[in-house]
């Protein structure tokens, strides 16, 4: 390939040559003015691949939907159950299939998938029990990106309270039966199998240390959404006397392949807890804005050493360039002042370490020895007309949105060529006719 401009860990490098076999880059050659014969040519800016760290696939159901009215997350929640009634592995299938295409369409190359839809309706088990997992890693194949499936364990209602209604279908019954069937899911050079506790509501804290010791045995990424709310830290410290990052701490879940799923109530300990135990942190600002959780402590984390990663959560929107831009306007909103974070962390939060933080470390640079996702991004926008290419990954990042994505590779495969999926022939066709037959 030859790139015009490329983004790379030390800035902005014109007339690029990137050289690919069998998947992996061989070779970054640039100041190449003229493409070598047969090169493809990229015009605009050449990214690494996003990750999308935190992901509820079936929530795309919801978009537009919850927006109408006001309420709370805790209404948001029982319409979401509503979406999650509805499905079974072959509805899941093509619904997911057609999100999957939507994030590959926006440069997203791998997804981190938290799933606990696990059973049919009532919570009895499938025939194969971990079908709806397997529909989500197929969904994934089939629309060309990678996928880390959290699995997630989840057990009950709330701190103390039985699973009801729709949650019956997350419950396994408890960890050990829980890690029993994820044993049953295998992992390939597509697709990793990583663990999830849903969090301190959904799992009591004496069964976190079973799923904590499961994704430890297999070095495996460990998910769980934390301090998402106030009224869960207040029913953490009623219970345990500690707060969720507490909690965690005490069942040894904590560590470099640990991340905390929005983390946006921390105290002051809870950040440097954290910072010391090498865990990571997942911030979606698109969903914690959608839903008024409020805005967290990117900056403070950043001091402490977490390593921040991205995700799109609720679906409520999927655009990376989005989720990048917010981590500083955000801060900026919070602080009162500017340059929280350089243009360059801000996209490696979007790619290198939300690669990381899913378990795919040889992905999410643009040097040799990585694998070969790639994204460009069209500058002859309305949005980008006019940018400078030594300042191409500023305008990229705050101003660009999915649409301006052009151009998407994983491992080495055109997935996306100016702007059209490769192998799925109509993305909203896909997502209008799923949707519809989900909420009619």
């Amino acid at each position: 390939m030859w790139c015009e401009i490329v983004h790379t860990r030390t800035g902005i490098e014109r007339d690029v040559v990137v050289e690919v076999h069998d998947g992996r880059i061989t070779a970054v050659r640039p100041d190449t003015p003229t493409p070598p014969p047969g090169a493809a040519v990229r015009r605009g800016l050449t990214l690494p691949g996003f990750a999308n760290a935190h992901s509820h696939a079936f929530h795309r159901v919801l978009r537009g939907r919850t927006q109408a009215g006001s309420g709370t997350f805790w209404t948001w929640r029982e319409m979401m159950y509503t979406a999650a009634a509805k499905l079974d592995p072959d509805t899941y299938l093509a619904l997911a299939r057609a999100v999957y295409a939507e994030m590959a369409l926006a440069g997203i190359t791998s997804v981190g998938e938290f799933h606990y839809l696990h059973h049919a309706p009532g919570g009895t088990p499938y025939d194969d029990p971990n079908a709806m997992g397997k529909a989500l890693v197929e969904a994934a194949r089939q629309a060309g990106i990678r996928i880390t499936l959290l699995d997630t364990c989840y057990l009950t209602g709330g701190i103390g309270e039985k699973l009801t209604g729709t949650q019956l279908r997350f419950d396994d019954g408890d960890a050990d039966r829980w890690a029993a069937r994820v044993d049953g899911l295998k992992g390939d050079d597509h697709a990793r199998i990583g663990a999830a506790v849903h969090s301190v509501r959904a799992v009591p804290a004496a069964q976190i240390p079973v799923v904590a010791a499961w994704a430890a045995e297999r070095e495996a990424p460990l998910h769980a959404h934390v301090s998402e709310q106030p009224a869960e830290n207040h029913a953490s410290l009623e219970a345990y006397d500690n707060t969720p990052v507490g909690v965690f701490d005490d069942a040894g879940a904590l560590g470099s392949r640990f991340v905390a799923v929005h983390a946006t109530h921390l105290t002051d300990r809870d950040i440097a807890v954290l910072g010391t135990s090498g865990a990571g942190v997942c911030l979606c600002p698109t969903t914690e804005r959608d839903l008024a959780d409020g805005i967290g402590p990117a900056g403070e984390l950043s001091r402490a050493g977490v390593p921040l990663s991205l995700g799109t959560d609720s679906q409520a929107v999927i655009d990376m360039f989005e989720e990048a831009r917010a981590v500083e306007l955000d801060e900026r909103l919070r602080t009162g002042s500017r340059g929280h974070f350089t243009t360059a962390r801000l996209l490696a939060h979007g790619t290198v370490l939300g690669q990381a933080a899913l378990g795919w470390d040889d992905v999410g640079r643009i040097e040799p020895g990585m694998h070969a996702d790639l994204v460009t991004v069209g500058l002859d926008s309305v949005r980008l007309a006019g940018t400078l290419p030594r300042l191409a990954s500023e305008s990229a990042v705050f101003a660009a949105t999915a649409a301006d994505v052009t151009h998407v590779m994983v491992g080495g495969r055109t997935v996306v060529a100016d702007g059209v999926h490769q192998t799925v022939e109509d993305v909203p066709g896909e997502l209008a006719r799923t949707i519809r037959s989900l909420v009619e």
